[in-house]
């Protein structure tokens, strides 16, 4: 496991490698301030930043960072202000620990937050699928009415005319029923 610790404090960034010890393979990094080139050349499977509290400085850099739900970030805090959980949790943090680093429990906070971390990004995924077979079949529903309307056929016709034109020109159906509207708009005069 590759774990970037980001703390000002080495005593308190010891405590954390100290706490995954047994993890094998092992290999921690450590720096005073999150830094997004490091954090790329690095590719760590999971950021650790351990601070008094949280500054905006930082999780404005794991948001920009995170953009991409790159990796999980587990933030350890000896005290926090009200808003501020809720803030680290919109930059990207997989677990937010306030007064809770202890060596012990170091090692199960990462495990859960990295399968959080996991499973928010499966499910984005699964999101982001569902929305594009939507609107996938929003274009084919709309190329079929627009058969329908222009060659009098029912919905099974225009469906496998569709399906006709996609196996015939070998793309998918959707791209076939996506040219076939942008055809038949530039055919009306439009765009």
């Amino acid at each position: 496991m590759r774990v970037l610790v980001v703390d000002p404090d080495s005593a308190r960034a010891a405590l954390v490698t100290e706490g995954l010890a047994g993890v094998e393979p092992l290999d921690v990094r450590h720096c005073l301030f999150f830094d997004e080139a490091e954090a790329a050349d690095f590719a760590p499977d999971v950021v650790v930043v351990a601070a008094e509290s949280p500054d905006r400085d930082t999780l404005d850099s794991l948001k920009s960072s995170n953009a991409g739900a790159l990796r999980p970030v587990v933030m350890f805090v000896d005290r926090s202000e009200p808003g501020l959980a809720e803030e680290a949790v919109h930059a990207g943090v997989a677990a937010y620990v306030v007064d809770g680093l202890a060596t012990g429990r170091v090692r199960a906070v990462l495990e859960v937050a990295m399968t959080r971390f996991n499973l928010m990004r499966q499910l984005r995924t699964d999101l982001d699928k569902a929305k594009a077979d939507l609107a996938s079949r929003k274009t084919v529903e709309r190329a079929k009415a627009l058969i329908m309307k222009e060659r009098g056929l029912d919905e099974e016709a225009a469906y496998r005319v569709l399906r006709k034109l996609s196996m015939d020109s070998g793309r998918p159906l959707a791209t076939v029923a996506s040219d076939f509207l942008a055809f038949a708009a530039v055919m009306k005069g439009g765009s």
